[in-house]
Formats: structure tokens, sequence, C-alpha cells
């Protein structure tokens, strides 16, 4: 139930409700600190294919740092080190990349490539795959490129009903970073349609983005306006915009920062971050917000899943650490193991501003 107040007089923020989870997923994690350490590891320009994240707060420091994003392969001049972004990449710009002798870390989210597998499989049995994405995004691209000829892309109740008839069996796969309200009714009209369809034992949605949908929702009714930190180009903050709207909230505003903040928010004021946003936004969109009656953080879930970076980017890693530790004259093998899951990739993005 909406609990609403008459506005205050002196139009200030009252409270503000945080949701958490919120903020980094463990891929966007994982994809920052390994970009982030190319920054050191490597001389300028660094090349990533794609942006790392979607998110032009993030895209913008590491530009701010010599790295160049390019949205073709052959941008980047041979032997450059690059990086394939989050999203994914198709399978002919992974061997692209790797040509030319280029230093190549591809930091897919280890979700999307469980997506990639399920296509490759499916259609390497005969199948026929509907894929639910939304068009033109880098991972629905990406992923359509595993099998182009089994694939067919839909996005409506609508698509599907268009879809021909298929001879061969059908599998039902989807765009990762997808709200579960994009997802439900596709899914449902697909099955209605192929009532054979196969489906993967384990959901494609993002544990992340669900969790974040599923902790809005705990706070959105309860609320005068929400704020979704995050980048218009990012289809899980694009989600959250459209569950607060569901959700009854009569004020939803989605910012870049604490500077486009709308000038006379009032009362309950809720606030969560797309998967991409830095929690320093966070903080600077609560300080903008100034609470009289200070923060409530309503927790809906504990997340502790880590992906740890590319293997070959960790190697180069523990090669360059044990090189400065004999270069100092230290004992290589005395020297601590290098740990990055201690370390958030947000206070890696501070340490680089």
């Amino acid at each position: 139930m909406n609990t609403l107040r008459a506005d205050p007089p002196d139009s200030t923020v009252e409270r503000v409700l945080l949701a958490a989870p919120r903020g980094f997923c463990a891929g966007v994690e994982m994809a920052i600190k390994a970009l982030a350490w190319m920054v050191r590891a490597f001389e300028p320009p660094v090349y990533c294919y794609h942006e790392i994240v979607h998110n032009q707060r993030v895209v913008q420091r590491f530009e701010d740092l010599g790295v160049i994003f390019v949205d073709d392969i052959a941008d980047v001049p041979p032997g450059r080190p690059v990086m394939l972004s989050a999203h994914g990449s198709a399978p002919e710009v992974v061997e692209a990349a790797r040509a030319s002798g280029r230093y190549v870390v591809d930091a897919v989210c280890p979700l999307v490539t469980k997506v990639h597998h399920e296509v490759k499989v499916r259609a390497g049995k005969g199948y026929r795959i509907v894929y639910v994405g939304h068009e033109g995004h880098e991972e629905a691209v990406g992923t359509m490129a595993v099998a182009p000829e089994a694939i067919h892309r839909v996005e409506t109740v609508e698509e599907v009903d268009a879809l021909p008839e298929f001879e061969q069996p059908v599998a039902l796969l989807a765009q990762t970073t997808l709200s579960h309200r994009d997802w439900s009714d596709v899914a449902d009209a697909t099955r209605r349609r192929f009532p054979d369809v196969w489906m993967p034992g384990r959901s494609d949605l993002c544990f992340a983005t669900t969790n974040r949908q599923s902790a809005l929702m705990q706070i959105a009714p309860r609320c005068d306006a929400v704020v979704i930190i995050g980048s218009a180009n990012s289809s899980n903050t694009r989600a959250l915009e459209s569950i607060a709207r569901a959700a009854g909230c009569p004020r939803v505003h989605r910012v870049n920062g604490p500077e486009e903040l709308p000038a006379d928010l009032r009362g309950v004021v809720g606030v969560t971050a797309g998967a991409s946003a830095p929690e320093d936004l966070v903080d600077a969109v609560i300080a903008h917000l100034a609470p009289t009656g200070g923060v409530e953080e309503v927790r809906f879930t504990d997340e502790d899943e880590y992906f740890p970076p590319p293997r070959n980017l960790r190697e180069l890693l523990a090669a360059i650490d044990s090189f400065a530790t004999f270069a100092l004259g230290g004992s290589p093998a005395n020297r601590p193991g290098v740990d990055d899951r201690r370390v958030r990739a947000s206070d890696v993005l501070a340490s680089l501003a």
C-alpha cells in the first residue's frame, strides 16, 4: 500500500530509503578491475572493444586515463593491448582481436558466456533458437553471432506470434540483463507457440539484475519519488525505471549523477543504482539529497558472488608483481599473493581518478 503524505512546506527530503543490493554486480566488478590493471600494466593507449560497461561516468574515467574505446576491432593497431567488454563479443571479433600480435583480455561476464555456450550446443544439436533480447544491444549482437543461422531474436509477444513454424526442435534463451517483466510475457508466448520448447535448467537472467529489481520493489511503494543512478544505454537501469513506475511510485528519475537531480524532490526518496553504476555516485546523490531524517538501507539479500579476472591477466599481474618484488630486493617466493577479491572496483576507480 502506498504511504504518501502531504508534501512538507519547506520541500526538503525527509528520508532516503536505500535499496540493497545495488550498483556493481560481480561481472562489472571483474571487468572494471581488469581494465584498471591493464591501464597500470601497459603504456597508453590501451584499447577496449565497446564500452567496458554501460555507464558514461565509468567510461569517461577510463578515457581520461588514455583508454580508447572502439566499435570495430580493426581500429585497434597491431600489437596494442585490447580488452573485450563485459557484454560478450562475437566469435569472429574474438578471433580478430587475437590476430596481429595483440595482447587480449576477454572480460566477458561468465553469465553471458553461459548463454553463448547454450546457443552453440543447441544449434549444434539442430535446434532453432528463440532468443529474447533488445535489438542492437551489444550482448544480444554478440550472442546472436554465435549461431546466426539458427537464432531468431524477439522482444515482444507480437514478434513471437510472427515467428515461422519450425520443423526442428525449439530452444528458448535470453539476454541476461532483461527484467523479469521483459522476459515473462515473451517466454509465456513462446511456450504457447512451441509447447515442447527446451529451456535451460537455470535461468539465463542475471541473478544480480533480479536482486536489484527485487530490492527496488521493496522500497518503491513507500516512496514519494525514486532516483535510479545509471546511464540511458544500460538495459538493467532502464528495467529498474520500469519497475519503479509499475510499483506505483509517482515520480521516477534516472540520473547519471547528483547534478541531474530535480530541485523539488521531497518527502521519502528511494535510491538505487544500476549494475554498472559505482558506489561513489550513490554517495554523491545521497549527499545532494541531504535527508533530514537520515538514510535507511533496506536489504533484500546479500551477494557474495565473485568472478576472478581472466586467467592470462592474472598470470601477467603475478609476473609483474614477482619482478617488482625481485627488483626491490625481496624474495618472489615469499611475496604475498595477488588477491583482488578483497578490493572493490569502486575503490579501484577512485584510486585511478
